[in-house]
């Protein structure tokens, strides 16, 4: 009897324990979200003044087009190689206050870009512009996930719509900023770097707060897949070729619709910006929908459908007169683009723990490579036309058949 009444004693004290712990897991911390979604926005906005600014840094120092290459070559091989490495390493010592410390690099490099009076303190600034971009991706998605409620694709979507935003309104930015006043108007934009500082300290704060409680009960309540490494291995290998197909796809739009439309239907580079616009518009509502889908029906239908359901519109486009391009450019735009939050969270549960080295790879690598298929598609557009790119592009979702190596997890 005295047994039994040990046992009955004993019985609460584990919900007694884990239930100050339970609404942190349960509740998504929308502050935190919007807040890494806003500083997302500032970043990518300053990251995309680098590629506008291009133009003024030719003129005034007399570079030639390898030049400029090697400019774009030290600002992504910090902003996009290097984010593999920050997330190996945060994942083994995480960092809470890493988020405002990267900032300060793009804030110097801000800084160093619009007093720059030589060739390499011009690769030194877009070097470091690129170091805050590594930083900020993959330790931003970590928070991202932890702040989620287990709504994770939601959380992810939410903190993609903010990047999508800033890599969108950067180029209007610089065209109405810095074009007009030249290389020192940089130095106004430090402002959204010291803002994202100080927004990214309280969400550092917050991180450190939660840290270790919320990976104590992810520990407890997490799943093991049983997945061998080299399976593993084998299906990371498999997202970066499906995020691949989607970026050099999209890039191929956001980077050459407009000169397809004016070469094509003779619109005019007003219409054909206005149209871009829109499509841009498509991505972001397309992240926000695919995180949503996907936390309430999986990952896997989502990565089906996100790219393989885009190929009969891809394959049309070609053969599409003006209403219909526009029409098809924004449902590629949107089923393409919820992708990405499924493929992210995905290969997050499919590494848990490496939640770093998963964001640096997809936010980091495989956006490189997109951006290096886009360069050959300008390339291909060179040699041949514009309309072959898009010809040619229209196969790129038959990639999305590598679905069908991704293994089944179990339901979380």
């Amino acid at each position: 009897m005295s047994s039994q009444q040990t046992a009955m004693k004993a019985a609460p004290a584990p919900s007694a324990a884990s239930a100050p712990l339970a609404p942190a897991v349960d509740n998504t911390t929308f502050a935190v979200i919007l807040s890494l979604s806003f500083c997302h926005l500032l970043n990518d906005m300053m990251q995309s003044l680098v590629p506008a600014l291009y133009p003024i840094l030719k003129d005034a120092y007399g570079l030639d087009f390898a030049q400029i290459g090697l400019i774009t070559l030290a600002f992504q091989c910090t902003a996009s190689l290097l984010q593999p490495l920050v997330g190996i390493y945060t994942d083994r010592r995480p960092m809470p206050y890493s988020l405002p410390i990267g900032m300060s690099s793009t804030l110097v490099g801000l800084l160093l870009m619009a007093h720059a009076h030589s060739y390499p303190m011009i690769l030194l600034a877009a070097a470091l512009i690129g170091v805050g971009s590594s930083v900020f991706h993959p330790e931003a998605s970590r928070v991202a996930r932890l702040a989620s409620g287990g709504r994770y694709g939601l959380a992810q979507s939410l903190f993609q719509v903010g990047g999508n935003t800033g890599s969108a309104i950067g180029p209007l930015l610089a065209a109405f900023v810095v074009v007009p006043h030249g290389q020192q108007s940089l130095v106004w934009f430090s402002a959204a770097a010291l803002l994202a500082m100080l927004i990214l300290v309280q969400v550092g704060t917050w991180y450190a707060r939660n840290r270790v409680a919320k990976t104590a009960v992810r520990k407890a309540a997490g799943t093991p897949h049983g997945l061998s490494r080299n399976r593993v291995a084998f299906a990371i290998v498999v997202l970066v070729a499906l995020l691949f197909s989607k970026n050099v796809y999209t890039a191929s739009l956001s980077s050459y619709l407009t000169f397809y439309l004016i070469d094509r239907f003779a619109v005019s580079v007003q219409a054909a910006q206005v149209i871009l616009f829109v499509f841009l518009g498509a991505l972001a509502a397309g992240l926000v929908i695919g995180g949503i889908v996907g936390d309430r029906v999986g990952r896997l239908p989502i990565i089906w459908f996100s790219i393989l359901g885009a190929l009969p519109f891809t394959m049309a486009l070609p053969y599409a007169d003006l209403f219909w391009t526009v029409v098809l450019a924004v449902l590629i735009g949107l089923i393409m683009s919820s992708a990405f939050p499924a493929i992210l969270v995905y290969a997050q549960e499919l590494l848990p723990g490496r939640v770093g080295l998963v964001a640096g790879l997809f936010f980091g690598f495989s956006f490189g490579l997109g951006g290096l298929g886009a360069a050959g598609l300008g390339e291909l557009a060179d040699r041949t036309s514009i309309a072959t790119v898009y010809a040619v592009c229209a196969y790129l979702p038959l990639l999305g058949l590598l679905t069908v190596f991704l293994p089944k997890l179990p339901s979380r």
